[in-house]
């Protein structure tokens, strides 16, 4: 009876120690289901809790997931919170397309005037020394000694004496050759009140004085006191800045949405960010070769001449309105003719997705196709997102990306 007793104890002390060690296993394989990571430095793995080895920080628990989605990237709550990830649900809504160029104040050259002198001679005076000088319509210009305008003004004082010398003795059309003479003297420069002064003197100044033909600002100076000008040959350079041009520059490819007349809106940060309406002037129908670019110019008003040639300037193109689904647009990661977003896929669960994009208006980009109304997107810390993949996988989360949507 004793032996029976102590082979039943034995047994049972056997059937104890494999359930304990049974237990033992599971409790360690549960254990296993559990790992401690750093918020900060996710790289960091260990099987229990402590210290990262590079912040310092205390390591957190991670559950491993079972049959966890591999193209899915799955964050705590603390690493949401570093890494401030915001999201927003895509709607329909208004977008335009809105062009927005760089540019650059310009003379209008519908507005610039070169004076000439209709002589040649020496420049004797010159009224204005500096560029920059602003000169009004009619103001005196320069002084010029010409042999040949001092000839014709003694022709012309000459045919007028002998014309109230031989009144009625002669065959001699006198008044035809005054106006002959007259007609010379106006298209070398003279004005009538000048001729009238000297046929008034009955004498010629050997100095001529020429006046402005219009108003502007001096751009250029060709010339000093006491050079010799050819006839035709240019004197000052004049700018009207009563317009100016921005000029600006567009790649070929937006090229379909310009055209001369288009209102375009100039915007100045110089002075303060004003902006002014204006017509697209020019389209230059030539296309640079090398860079694929074209030049336009909006013409701007320019009231009491605030702006100034060579201020820099922002052009904004604007189109028609369009209802769209449209994201910020740093929520879209584009790469090359690919461009990607993060979806929220579920609890702390976020998974990358192809798009295909339209225009840009302001702040926002046209979303044409990869996306629904509703879906829940990342707006702020996609980069991050990309790159936290990125690192944990070491694949491009463009290789797993929805295709079902496009």
């Amino acid at each position: 009876m004793q032996k029976i007793l102590l082979f039943t104890a034995m047994l049972f002390f056997l059937f104890s120690c494999k359930n304990a060690k049974n237990a033992e296993q599971e409790n360690e394989h549960a254990a296993h289901d559990i790992y401690y990571t750093c918020s900060m430095h996710p790289q960091v793995v260990a099987d229990k809790p402590g210290k990262c080895p590079i912040c310092h920080m205390d390591l957190v628990p991670a559950e491993k997931k079972k049959n966890a989605d591999p193209n899915a990237l799955q964050l705590n709550e603390q690493q949401i919170q570093l890494a401030n990830i915001q999201t927003d649900t895509i709607r329909n809504g208004s977008i335009g397309n809105r062009i927005v160029l760089t540019g650059i104040l310009n003379f209008d050259q519908t507005k610039l005037e070169t004076v000439s002198s209709r002589v040649a001679g020496r420049i004797e005076k010159l009224y204005y020394k500096n560029t920059g000088d602003f000169v009004s319509k009619g103001a005196p210009l320069f002084e010029i000694y010409s042999e040949e305008l001092n000839n014709a003004k003694q022709e012309y004082l000459l045919a007028l004496d002998r014309k109230n010398t031989f009144i009625g003795e002669t065959v001699i059309d006198f008044d035809q050759l005054l106006e002959s003479a007259k007609n010379k003297l106006l298209l070398w420069g003279m004005t009538e009140a000048q001729i009238e002064t000297m046929i008034k003197n009955r004498k010629a100044s050997p100095l001529t004085t020429f006046y402005s033909p219009a108003s502007g600002y001096i751009t250029t100076l060709n010339i000093r006191e006491g050079d010799y000008v050819m006839e035709g040959g240019a004197v000052v350079n004049l700018a009207n800045l009563s317009t100016l041009w921005a000029e600006a520059q567009a790649y070929s490819a937006r090229m379909p949405d310009v055209s001369a007349g288009t209102v375009a809106s100039v915007q100045i940060p110089d002075l303060g960010g004003k902006i002014i309406k204006g017509n697209i002037a020019f389209v230059n129908p030539e296309i640079s070769a090398d860079t694929r670019i074209n030049l336009l110019r909006v013409s701007i008003p320019n009231p009491g001449n605030a702006l100034k040639p060579g201020m820099p300037v922002y052009v904004f193109l604007e189109n028609t309105q369009t209802n769209a689904l449209s994201l910020p647009i740093d929520a879209v990661i584009r790469d090359g003719a690919n461009a990607t977003v993060w979806v929220q896929a579920g609890d702390k669960t976020y998974k990358s997705r192809m798009v295909k994009t339209g225009v840009e208006s302001g702040d926002r980009i046209e979303i044409l196709s990869g996306l629904n109304e509703g879906d829940i997107v990342v707006v702020n810390g996609a980069y991050l997102l990309n790159s936290e993949f990125i690192f944990k996988t070491g694949a491009d989360p463009m290789a797993g990306h929805d295709m079902s949507n496009m």
